[in-house]
């Protein structure tokens, strides 16, 4: 599969934006089959700047705003739109998105939109690309459940990439793109069949951790009432942090909840959560991803000497994985999260100076920062692919 990253500053003239991307991609031979890949930061007027594509491009566009961008020579890009273009004539794509999605009917459109675009497919899809919305109420989907339910469609052996729209940290202005649409609630959903094989590569940046832990005694997927002996929010008053107000993203967003949680197969991970929402009447934690009942919890720290030492493991993996594949990855994809960006403070171009100027000849690569990243993990004792969601996590995946 044949690509190449575009990237304009420009946002306020789109027509000059258009044009400019056009110009980049010029000399790119495009394949029997394309899918663009894009990510604008918040202020992008996504339809007009999609209708001004789509007089050229006559294939499918999925992507999401975001905080930032990571490129192969500027670094991290806070503003402007970057597009990936992926052809083949070997690979086949079949893109859509849900409807807005709440707790009722995401089972049902999610399921509803794999199955349909995996019959548009000649074959089997390889590889799930999808891109979502936030946990910003009680009635948003989480996206552990949009997995779950892609694998009810699909079956779990089918590996699902993505991330979750962020914006400028004021968690209100994301949104996902899909064709000429623009939404904080639907799934963009790409399928992809073909002569893809990926590979997947993801490192968490949370080491230092407080002393005290709990046990969830009562959850219900993002959602934990009871810690211990009593609600959510009373452990967290006893523990002197911010119970105040309902909306706490911003307040908890360089202190995660770090859980072991078991993968099944043997398998178990330690991952991290971070906490949206705060029901003061019930005591009840909304998560922006789930929460197993038994898990043992502990608040953790994020800092930048953890994040720097986590980026640079993900690309040294990722590295010696291309060099003994010779040519066979053309492309990598890559998914930051947004607290690793604030957690570098002055020094954001840290992760950028991972592999700037390592890079091998051939490459194209784009990177974005979510609220949220979609990456399989492989078993810590089965070497099995989990499809999983994370917080706080690098991710790279080689196509």
């Amino acid at each position: 599969m044949d690509s190449i990253v575009l990237y304009t500053e420009e946002i306020d003239n789109l027509r000059e934006a258009t044009e400019d991307l056009f110009a980049q991609a010029e000399n790119f031979a495009l394949k029997k089959n394309t899918l663009g890949v894009l990510f604008a930061e918040e202020e992008t007027d996504y339809p007009a700047l999609y209708a001004l594509l789509a007089s050229r491009w006559k294939f499918p566009v999925i992507g999401c705003t975001t905080l930032a961008m990571l490129l192969a020579e500027q670094g991290v890009a806070r503003t402007g739109i970057s597009v990936l273009l992926l052809s083949a004539d070997d690979c086949e794509f079949a893109v859509g998105m849900t409807a807005d999605l709440n707790n009722e009917n995401y089972e049902k459109e999610i399921t509803s939109l794999c199955t349909s675009l995996s019959k548009e497919l000649p074959a089997p899809p390889k590889l799930v690309l999808t891109y979502g919305g936030m946990v910003a109420s009680e009635e948003n989907v989480p996206e552990d459940e949009v997995i779950r339910a892609v694998e009810t469609a699909l079956g779990k052996d089918v590996p699902v990439y993505g991330s979750v729209a962020s914006d400028g940290f004021n968690f209100n202005n994301y949104r996902v793109f899909c064709g000429d649409r623009a939404t904080k609630s639907g799934q963009a959903i790409a399928l992809i069949s073909g002569a893809i094989d990926p590979v997947f590569v993801s490192t968490n940046s949370v080491e230092n951790r407080a002393d005290v832990s709990y046990k969830v005694t009562k959850a219900e997927r993002n959602k934990i009432m009871r810690l211990g002996n009593g609600t959510f929010v009373e452990a967290l008053t006893r523990e002197n942090m911010e119970v105040s107000k309902q909306y706490v993203v911003g307040d908890y967003f360089l202190s995660p909840f770090v859980l072991s949680i078991d993968l099944g197969d043997g398998d178990v991970a330690e991952v991290t959560r971070t906490l949206s929402l705060l029901n003061l009447e019930t005591g009840t934690g909304v998560f922006l991803g789930g929460v197993p009942e038994g898990a043992i919890v502990r608040l953790g720290i994020l800092n930048q000497k953890d994040v720097q030492k986590s980026v640079n493991q993900a690309f040294e993996k990722m590295l010696a994985m291309l060099s003994k594949s010779g040519t066979r990855f053309r492309t990598l994809l890559c998914n930051s999260c947004a607290a690793r960006y604030l957690a570098m403070a002055s020094n954001t171009d840290a992760e950028a100076e991972a592999y700037q100027g390592r890079l091998p000849k051939g490459i194209s690569f784009l990177g974005m920062y979510g609220n949220g990243e979609i990456c399989p993990m492989y078993g810590n004792k089965t070497d099995k692919i989990h499809n999983f969601f994370h917080n706080f996590t690098f991710t790279i995946m080689a196509i």
